[in-house]
């Protein structure tokens, strides 16, 4: 295939690369770039090319293994842009308001003083009249019902 031959077909099949990648999923602007380098690429390696009639399949296969190797070196995990404003919406109180309705009362009322409240055990037991060891058990039975209500 001449110079000639290939401005001809690159003038005729540019925009039908473009279009293909379009097809696969690429964004029309990635998809420009990438047809462009895919017909660089073809016209480097013009001397590989053994039918001239299969020029625009031969470069759709280029401009396709040039987005495959790029999507390989891309992460599959981006992150997350940061909110400029918090939620106005207090989502941890919703989620405690739930677990607490779960609970038996006297196991929610343990748990919102100590956990909530910020009471230590030894002044929720004293309020109570219960001992410490007591109000631990109540702690410790009322996380694991809410453990297990959530964890199924």
């Amino acid at each position: 295939m001449t110079r000639e031959e290939y401005g001809i077909a690159y003038k005729k099949g540019y925009n039908l690369t473009v279009r293909f990648l379009v097809s696969r999923g690429l964004s029309y602007d990635a998809a420009q770039e990438t047809a462009q380098a895919a017909w660089v690429k073809g016209w480097e390696r013009l001397g590989q090319l053994r039918d001239a009639k299969m020029v625009l399949t031969w470069m759709n296969s280029i401009a396709l293994n040039i987005h495959r190797s790029c999507m390989r070196r891309e992460p599959f995990l981006q992150a997350l842009p940061e909110l400029s404003t918090p939620p106005k919406v207090n989502l941890a109180a919703i989620d405690v308001r739930r677990i607490l309705k779960t609970c038996k009362k006297n196991d929610r009322m343990v748990l919102q003083r100590h956990y909530l409240e910020g009471y230590k055990v030894q002044e929720i037991a004293s309020a109570h009249g219960w001992t410490e060891t007591a109000v631990r058990i109540r702690l410790l039975r009322a996380r694991r019902a809410v453990g297990k209500r959530f964890a199924a």
